[in-house]
């Protein structure tokens, strides 16, 4: 008990050791895009993170992690990953969830993975089925979606419980705004969208969207936040200032089922993939209209961009790869297989030696 209590300290120390982010009244300075970086893939169903150098495409390491690994975050220099892991069976689409075995709630937890050493350094306990997790840009709070209580969890950095708060049915995608203030989480049951300030943990608004909401993107500059809806095929406009939604985005096709997005590092495009669509669909951010639609892989979901903006990366899980995309063309330039369904794609600075 005594150790893993260190390990968990230990990792308090050096998250916030290395996040130190600018303060809310301060705004980011400019930074310099990474000649090399890395591109970390959580593996559903092989428990493990696939771990890529690029712009080489080289896989680098391929590290066992636990249970259903899904939604992921970077520490703001990329010394850490924090990833959501879950003892919650699998439910295929069709699959009446009361056949199924019961859960794990053993493997439930926060794992913390050193992406330096390229080792998992301890699991955070004490959240039931996590779906997606996020780190504040100072490194000092932990946000997760718990989907089974409907509600999302606070944590500090060495996983010490602050606040547990009602989020709607099946609680999904969760992310902070870039300046800290502010989080929001969706609700797939609901349909909707709740804003929460990360001081006094009071919840700001709740703000309907397209149907079935799966993730959040915030603009680079935080004044706009773009949530996909799965099964209303719409992109809803969130004005973060104000707090409503002021547009929405038309994501045409039978098959298209928005899942992940990601604005490029210059504010000018929005790219989302499709899920059971199998395309990427890049937006521009000044008319929201659509620009161009590529197919790109099976199901993509998870989706991040290269610190450059000149890649796309999608994680295809039917086909255990993950696409290189061109950003200006969303043609495909290589694919790497990884583990057995890919989930989430994280992509950051590779650590400095």
């Amino acid at each position: 008990m005594l150790l893993a209590r260190a390990a968990v300290v230990g990792v308090a120390a050096l998250v916030l050791a290395s996040c130190g982010g600018p303060t809310s009244d301060q705004a980011p300075a400019a930074v310099t895009a990474p000649q090399i970086w890395r591109v970390y893939v959580t593996n559903e169903r092989s428990g493990d993170l696939t771990v890529i150098e690029a712009p080489s495409n080289k896989i680098i390491a391929t590290v066992a992690l636990g249970k259903r690994p899904r939604g992921s975050s970077l520490s703001a220099d990329g010394k850490l990953l924090f990833v959501a892991l879950s003892g919650s069976p699998i439910t295929p689409p069709g699959v009446d969830e009361s056949t199924l075995p019961p859960a794990d709630k053993g493997a439930d937890g926060i794992g913390v993975f050193d992406t330096a050493t390229l080792k998992l350094v301890t699991v955070l306990r004490g959240v039931s089925d996590p779906e997606q997790v996020v780190v504040s840009p100072d490194g000092k709070l932990l946000f997760i979606a718990s989907e089974d209580t409907g509600t999302l969890v606070i944590w500090d950095a060495a996983g010490k419980p602050l606040a547990s708060i009602p989020a709607g049915g099946e609680p999904e995608g969760v992310a902070v705004s870039p300046d800290g203030k502010n989080v929001y989480i969706t609700s797939e049951e609901d349909h909707a969208v709740t804003i929460v300030d990360t001081v006094t943990h009071r919840p700001l608004a709740k703000i309907e969207v397209g149907s079935r909401p799966r993730n959040i993107a915030f603009s680079p500059d935080g004044s706009r936040a773009y949530v996909p809806g799965e099964t209303g095929g719409v992109v809803t406009v969130i004005d973060t200032a104000k707090h409503v939604a002021v547009g929405s985005i038309a994501i045409k096709g039978e098959a298209a089922r928005p899942m992940g997005a990601v604005v490029s590092p210059d504010n000018k495009t929005l790219f989302v993939s499709t899920g059971r669509g199998g395309t990427l669909v890049s937006i521009d951010v000044a008319s929201l209209k659509v620009l161009r639609e590529e197919p790109v892989g099976q199901r993509p979901w998870g989706i991040g961009a290269s610190p450059d903006g000149k890649f796309i990366y999608t994680a295809n899980g039917p086909s255990n790869d993950v696409s290189v995309v061109d950003a200006k063309n969303l043609k495909v330039m290589s694919r790497v297989k990884v583990g057995e369904s890919p989930w989430g794609v994280s992509v950051g600075p590779a650590p400095k030696p």
